[in-house]
């Protein structure tokens, strides 16, 4: 484990900020602390409020601009490397292992994909995020053409994953629809699960191998929703093996069910399609699929 430099985080004082102490709106607004936590943090200085070092007392009012300077933490270990598997002067593909979160987040500051990246490629801005868990291709954008290209695009983009579910499977393929929207969590207040009031969601999903008690799926991504693949094949019946949060519908498990970045269940995005931002070229990247996720059928 190692000790990070720090952090500044910036916030803008909401329009409920009156009903509330400073420490008080900060555990409301920022659960991952209590508010004893808070008020610890103001007594040690690290909260500023405008221009001054915030003590806790003053009067909270819309717009205002509080900044909490977080001192180094303890960061845990992850996984080090990453493989680059296209590289021009717009775009970038690299292939994550699982446990290396991809951006900021979670307790995680420079143990992330994108420290790591801009170590070597300064100019790197992620087009999206994979799970903490989950391995495979992320695309960078390295110029301002290619990053305004993706994001307007993004859809577009054909994304393939192999997934490792509980189970057999009863049939060969799945057309998956469910909606997806937030629901309650236990420690989180919400989180993205199966809900009929959520927005439209689709998978497809094949079976590639039957194994004693569970079954290799690949999956086509056609929406683009929060943990999708895991609440579909869940919503199906067959949740990811040794995934910590979801269970069979598609929704969180009962009493204290994990975190969305919790680690233990195998996912693997393996493929992407796209045109190219500049050329127009159609570009099939891949990323070496983890053992555990290749197919033991000898053909």
């Amino acid at each position: 484990m190692t000790i990070n430099q720090g952090y500044c985080y910036h916030h803008v004082i909401q329009s409920d900020a009156t009903r509330h102490s400073l420490a008080s709106y900060l555990a409301t607004h920022f659960s991952h602390s209590s508010q004893l936590q808070w008020e610890e943090r103001l007594r040690s200085g690290e909260i500023v409020l405008g221009d001054e070092v915030a003590s806790g007392s003053e009067e909270l009012r819309a717009g205002q601009v509080l900044l909490w300077n977080r001192p180094g933490w303890l960061e845990q270990d992850v996984p080090q490397s990453y493989s680059v598997i296209y590289c021009d002067e717009h775009l970038l593909a690299v292939s994550k292992p699982s446990g290396l979160p991809t951006i900021p987040g979670g307790g995680y500051f420079e143990n992330t994909l994108l420290n790591k990246v801009r170590r070597d490629f300064p100019e790197a801005r992620p087009v999206h995020r994979l799970g903490r868990a989950t391995s495979g291709i992320v695309l960078f954008a390295l110029s301002p053409v290619a990053a305004s290209y993706l994001a307007k695009n993004w859809h577009q983009l054909q994304k393939q994953y192999q997934a490792l579910a509980l189970g057999r499977a009863l049939q060969d393929a799945y057309d998956i629809v469910s909606p997806i929207g937030k629901c309650n969590h236990p420690r989180l207040g919400q989180v993205f699960a199966a809900n009929p009031e959520g927005k439209p969601s689709r998978s497809m999903a094949r079976v590639v191998e039957r194994r004693e008690s569970t079954t290799l799926f690949e999956v086509d991504l056609l929406t683009g929703r929060p943990h999708q693949i895991r609440i579909h094949l869940a919503y199906i019946g067959y949740p990811l093996l040794g995934d910590p949060l979801y269970t069979f519908g598609g929704v969180p498990k009962g009493d204290v069910p994990g975190l969305p970045g919790d680690l233990g269940y195998h996912l693997h995005a393996k493929r992407l399609v796209l045109e190219h931002p500049v050329n127009q070229l159609i570009l099939t990247l891949e990323s070496p699929i983890p053992a555990l996720l290749q197919s033991e059928i000898v053909s």
